[in-house]
């Protein structure tokens, strides 16, 4: 198969188009409850076997305001929010620590659905990433420590002999390292969209307003235009 060329490449991809009709989405179906709907739907989404359900895209912004975005894994969510584990030490770690506002993004493609979330990052409790590190295979928490995430490295060398001295190390016990836990974002902003026919998708909106009057925060359900 010839290559394209870049004129023909260029007009491939605007002519590329697609009628979403999976489904719907409408104020009487859905959750007033965010979370609720969020959790129909990665229910869904995991049922469907979609390619890796629970991976999202986490914006956050560093203190020269650029953004920036990277994949990765939900490890677990409650009414307080959406958790997962990473290095502290990395660029996204250093943007929170920076900026705790963020933003994530999950894309089922398959079923023609984003949810998006926004809200303020902290760090989970000690016993939390505790407990998630040592469930973790030996290997994974081996590469927590083998692992100068987001730093320059000489090539892939240097990690395999980080591995190596870690793994002697530490053997079959390797400790959580201090630079290597969980964050939540808390979110007080979220959208769900599903694709619809003739671009009109459906696009909802939830926003936390607080209540002066009766001391308490309440989800604001409205529908975005596509």
């Amino acid at each position: 198969m010839e290559a394209l060329t870049y004129t023909e490449l260029m007009q491939n991809i605007a002519d590329l188009r697609k009628s979403y009709e999976r489904a719907e989405l409408n104020e009487e179906a859905s959750h007033a409850d965010p979370m609720k709907q969020f959790e129909q739907w990665l229910h869904e989404a995991i049922a469907a076997k979609v390619p890796e359900p629970n991976a999202m895209t986490l914006a956050s912004v560093g203190s020269n305001l650029r953004p920036s975005t990277r994949v990765v894994l939900i490890k677990g969510f409650d009414a307080q929010g959406i958790v997962w584990y990473t290095n502290y030490a990395s660029r996204k770690g250093q943007e929170i620590a920076g900026n705790p506002f963020a933003a994530l993004q999950f894309h089922w493609v398959e079923l023609e659905r984003v949810v998006r979330i926004e809200g303020v990052v902290e760090k989970v409790s000690d016993k939390e990433s505790d407990d998630y590190f040592h469930s973790r295979p030996l290997d994974s928490r081996i590469g927590a420590w083998a692992s100068p995430q987001s730093q320059v490295i000489g090539g892939r060398s240097v990690l395999v002999a980080n591995a190596a001295r870690y793994g002697a190390q530490f053997l079959l016990n390797p400790p959580r390292p201090p630079h290597w836990g969980g964050y939540r974002l808390k979110p007080d902003h979220w959208e769900f969209w599903q694709g619809r026919k003739s671009r009109l998708h459906d696009r909802l909106s939830y926003r936390l307003m607080n209540l002066p009057d009766k001391q308490e925060m309440l989800w604001i359900r409205e529908r975005l235009a596509p």
